[in-house]
């Protein structure tokens, strides 16, 4: 069965949107598949449009390595563009609401004439706490929180501050320029520690100023990538966690800026583009 499909990008981060509604096939395979560079269309993984019994449509996302993540905030973005541009869903009220493995988010589109071209997104309210993200503890003394937690990696120590923003984020903030850091071969490492029993998504960060920072990301299952929109949320609340930062935050990232919103008290808020780059269709 050959499936339509459309290219998107948020700040550099790109994924393959796909109406899979009423299809049964394996989407973890596929994504393996379509993902590939030069063998396929190429992509940080694939955002899978589907009915949802709780929100007003579902959005499922998966790695280039064929697993499945909970959320991915510039994936909402560009799945948000993707059925609001087809009118597979509309916004109500200049919201849609979207099921994913994280929770229900809201999406508030920017619109040009009948295309959307940017939006923020409901991150969801940031958690700290080890359970909920999920660290194993029991490898750091129980601790009620990860803050600048000594792990050695790559023959490096590394001081994290663990988060889940939909999906778990160990994030280090350093002096030393992000640019020198070797992220594609520590990234790995961090990655799999034994203190992450799913994995975990990695972010190094720079802060600039009180309303900006710099930030790097190694994606859980996908490597280094241009931009993530959980990987900037989790790198601005952290900051902001020790107080390095103010309430909004633009991070600057390899693809672009994406602008974080949280005050420590409640939900996370990601403001950035959205950008269709082509359509085709999947032989199969």
């Amino acid at each position: 069965m050959a499936l339509e499909f459309a290219k998107l990008h948020g700040t550099g981060n790109d994924y393959i949107a796909i109406d899979g509604r009423g299809i049964d096939r394996d989407w973890g395979a596929l994504s393996v598949e379509m993902s590939r560079l030069a063998f396929g269309v190429g992509s940080d993984g694939i955002v899978l449009v589907q009915d949802s019994e709780t929100a007003q449509i579902r959005m499922r996302v998966y790695n280039p390595d064929g697993s499945e993540a909970e959320m991915s905030g510039n994936g909402i973005r560009l799945f948000s563009k993707f059925v609001i541009d087809r009118k597979i869903a509309l916004s109500e009220g200049n919201a849609l609401s979207v099921e994913t493995g994280g929770g229900i988010r809201t999406v508030w589109p920017t619109m040009e004439g009948e295309s959307m071209v940017a939006a923020k997104v409901a991150m969801g309210i940031p958690t700290f706490v080890p359970a909920e993200i999920p660290v194993d503890t029991t490898q750091a003394g129980e601790l009620s929180i990860v803050k600048n937690y000594a792990i050695q990696v790559g023959g490096r120590e590394l001081n994290v501050t663990c988060l889940a923003v939909g999906n778990p984020h160990a994030v280090v903030i350093m002096d030393d320029p992000v640019e020198d850091f070797p992220l594609v071969e520590i990234g790995p490492h961090v990655q799999s520690h034994k203190l992450f029993p799913n994995r975990i998504n990695f972010e190094i960060v720079n802060v600039l100023d009180r309303s900006r920072i710099r930030a790097r990301i190694f994606e859980r299952g996908a490597g280094e990538t241009l931009s993530s929109g959980t990987g900037s949320t989790a790198a601005a609340t952290a900051a902001r966690s020790h107080g390095l930062v103010d309430d909004v935050v633009d991070v600057v990232v390899d693809g672009g800026v994406l602008r974080i919103s949280w005050d420590e008290s409640g939900e996370a808020f990601l403001e950035g583009p959205a950008v269709e780059v082509f359509t085709g269709v999947w032989p199969d």
